[in-house]
This record gives structure tokens, C-alpha cells and sequence, in this order.
């Protein structure tokens, strides 16, 4: 190699590390490790950080606890029809602001997957405290339920089941090469760019009311930071290559509309995991879209959810969970 091949090498090593994605740093008492703490309308992680939550509340004492994870660019506030429908039927719904969306701090810097993790367990091993000898569940749409599944390839942690609603497990293995390699050039060189998804031309819901309501909510996140596509990216990345480990009592959602987490990921995924040791239910909704919880009709994942708290090894009451998910997904 020349001298002006190296001089051309050394600058583009330089051009890359010069722009490298950015995370956020740790909250105030990050040395400290402070106990989580649960309040009516915070929740303090070790590190120091107060996430928002808001809750959905049964009159009296709930039979179970549903710990809510948003998607990317949401937050809590997502789970307010399912919230209410749930506490009606006797379960609380807590649902929290993940750091860098909504009104966390810092919203639209990525925080990287171990934070959000962390997080997790965090709000975890505080509504355990609150609630003593209730049956806590964790629900993830989206980002939410990447969240979940890459916690759990961590560490499996104490929960009495977990629900899986769109999962991101869109990681780079189900991509084609071209659109990775752009996003690692990108997130190297232009990490502070934002782009939105206005011209991908896709349908995240036939619920177009609740979207054009989303347009207009100032804390669901318009343009997104290039570092930050990257940084979900790594952990639908996580969450695929964790489902070989996901072997929780699980409950999986997917629409057959979905066209924001595409049918070969979330079929790599099914085939991925190990065989079933405990409670496991795959429902395929064919009216469904990416925000089945929000979708026209959706209350009838909703029922089914509450048909799995109730009884995981019962069937659901939509039928959904009858047919083969992967055959279903194969011919999509």
C-alpha cells in the first residue's frame, strides 16, 4: 500500500471516530446505586434518574400488575385505552416514560440497550415492593417488548409472565446488507442528523384518528437523530440473537399488517426460540397492524390478554393463537 493509500485510510479513520454515535450519560448518583423507588407518578431508577409513569387503577386492590414498555419515538401514555380497559377488569397498569422518550430526560438521545434494561428491572424490583404478593406481568410493544427479550438474554429476571406486542426484533441478520451499511455510515459521520419516516409510505395502524392524535402530541417524537435509528437498531440486533435464551412464560401479539417490524424478522425470531419449558401462545391477528393495541379492533387483543392472565394454558378467545404462526408468517 502507497503512502497515499495510507494518508486516505487515516483520514477516513479519523472522519469515522470523529462523529460516533452518542449515548447518554448516567444519572446524578450513578456511584451510589440508590434503591428504585415507586411514586404515584415517578419512578427513580438506581442512578438517580425520575422516569414518569402513569398508572390505570382498579377501584380496589388489583389482582395483577402489568408493567407497560412503549415503542420507539412513544411513551406511557400509548397504553391509556388498554390501561383503562384493564383496570375495569381489576389489573393495574403501570406504564413509564423510558429514558430518552416522553418526558424522561434527555428525549431523542439514545441511551443505549444496557440503560433501558437496567431500567427495566429497575421498575421491576420497585412494583414488586409495592405490590407484595401480586402477579406482575411485563408488557412490551414494539421497542418495549426488544426491551423485555434483551433483559431476559441478560439475566432472566422474576416476572410471572411476559407479553411481546410487535416486538423490534428487526436486527441487522434480517436486513439487507445495503441499508446497514448506510446506517453505519451514517451514524459515524452524521450521528446528529434527523430524518423522519414521512416518505417510507407505511401504515402503522388503520386507526387513523389515534394517528393524526400522535402527530400532534409534543412528546412523541417527530425527526429522529440518526445515532439514535442505530442505537435501536443495536438492540433489535440484541433482542433476535437473545430469543435463542427467551424461554419466559410468554404471550406474543403480531398483526398480519404489519409493516413497520417485517414478517421474515419476526419469523426468524419464532424459529429462534428454544422449545417451550412453560406457558408459550403465538397469536397471528389477520386485521391487525404494527399498533394492535390501538388498531380499530383493539380490543380484541385485549381480550385475549386478559384471557392469558387469567389462564396461560387456556386458549384465546379471538382464536388467534389456533393456526401455525409460522406457516402463517411464511406466506406473507
Amino acid at each position: 500500500m502507497g503512502r497515499r493509500s495510507y494518508t486516505f485510510l487515516l483520514l477516513a479513520v479519523i472522519a469515522l471516530t470523529a462523529c460516533a454515535p452518542r449515548l447518554q450519560s448516567l444519572g446524578p448518583d450513578a456511584s451510589q446505586s440508590m434503591t428504585p423507588q415507586l411514586t404515584a407518578d415517578t419512578i427513580t431508577t438506581r442512578d438517580g434518574i425520575a422516569l414518569p409513569v402513569r398508572s390505570w387503577l382498579p377501584e380496589g386492590a388489583p389482582q395483577a400488575v402489568i408493567i407497560a414498555l412503549h415503542g420507539f419515538n412513544d411513551y406511557g401514555n400509548a397504553f391509556a385505552d388498554i390501561g383503562a380497559f384493564m383496570a375495569d377488569q381489576d389489573v393495574a397498569v403501570l406504564a413509564y416514560d423510558q429514558r430518552g422518550f416522553g418526558a424522561a430526560p434527555q428525549p431523542g438521545i439514545w441511551p443505549g440497550r444496557k440503560k433501558l434494561t437496567a431500567d427495566f428491572r429497575d421498575v421491576l424490583a420497585a412494583v414488586r415492593t409495592a405490590y407484595p404478593g401480586v402477579p406482575v406481568h411485563a408488557m412490551g410493544e414494539s421497542m418495549g417488548g426488544g426491551v423485555l427479550m434483551a433483559a431476559w438474554a441478560e439475566t432472566p429476571y422474576p416476572i410471572d409472565s411476559i407479553i411481546l406486542v410487535a416486538p423490534a426484533v428487526w436486527g441487522r441478520a434480517s436486513m439487507p446488507f445495503y441499508q446497514t451499511a448506510a446506517l453505519f455510515m451514517s451514524a459515524y459521520t452524521t450521528p446528529w442528523l434527523r430524518v423522519t419516516g414521512g416518505g417510507l409510505k407505511r401504515q402503522p395502524s388503520d386507526n387513523i384518528e389515534m394517528l393524526r392524535a400522535l402527530g400532534r402530541d409534543p412528546l412523541v417524537i417527530k425527526e429522529t437523530r440518526v445515532d439514535a435509528v442505530w442505537g435501536i437498531t443495536n438492540l433489535m440486533d440484541a433482542a433476535l440473537v437473545g430469543a435463542k435464551k427467551f424461554d419466559a412464560p410468554a404471550l406474543i401479539l403480531y398483526g398480519a399488517n404489519d409493516d413497520i417490524i417485517p414478517a421474515n424478522a419476526t419469523l426468524d425470531m419464532l424459529e429462534s426460540l428454544p422449545p417451550p419449558q412453560r406457558p408459550r401462545k403465538v397469536a397471528i391477528y389477520d386485521a391487525g397492524f404494527h399498533m394492535l393495541l390501538r388498531d380499530l379492533k383493539a380490543e380484541t387483543a385485549w381480550r385475549d390478554i386478559l384471557a392469558w392472565l387469567d389462564d396461560p394454558a387456556g386458549g384465546l378467545p379471538s382464536g388467534a393463537d389456533t393456526r401455525d404462526p409460522l406457516n402463517v408468517l411464511a406466506t406473507r
